[in-house]
């Protein structure tokens, strides 16, 4: 998520305009203080509506849990969960050493 001034707009705007193509949530602040959201204009977006895609975005980048990006998008845990893998996203990401431990504690 990339955070910007509300003076950033202007003296910015490639960079804001680069992050927003890459697909990255931005934050406006105006006295240090969130008060606006930038959201990628995107199919999903037209599609999903912005809850959903906000809570899309604020998952993937680590932000929010399953559960919450649920309650932010007005939708079920399973739900979201299933949005969430079709639209490529992964729900549980184990390193290779992490994973190991897990299934060695299985058995």
């Amino acid at each position: 998520m990339h955070m910007f001034g509300i003076r950033d707009l202007r003296e910015r705007s490639g960079e804001l305009t680069k992050a927003a193509e890459s697909g990255h949530l931005c934050v406006f602040t105006k006295r240090d203080r969130p008060f606006m959201v930038g959201i990628p204009f995107s199919e999903n977006l037209l599609k999903e509506g912005v809850h959903t895609n906000l809570a899309t975005h604020l998952y993937e980048q680590g932000i929010l849990s399953p559960a919450k990006a649920a309650r932010l998008a007005k939708c079920s845990l399973e739900e979201c969960i299933q949005k969430l893998g079709h639209l490529g996203i992964t729900l549980i990401d184990y390193d290779t050493e992490e994973l190991d431990e897990e299934l060695s504690n299985l058995g």
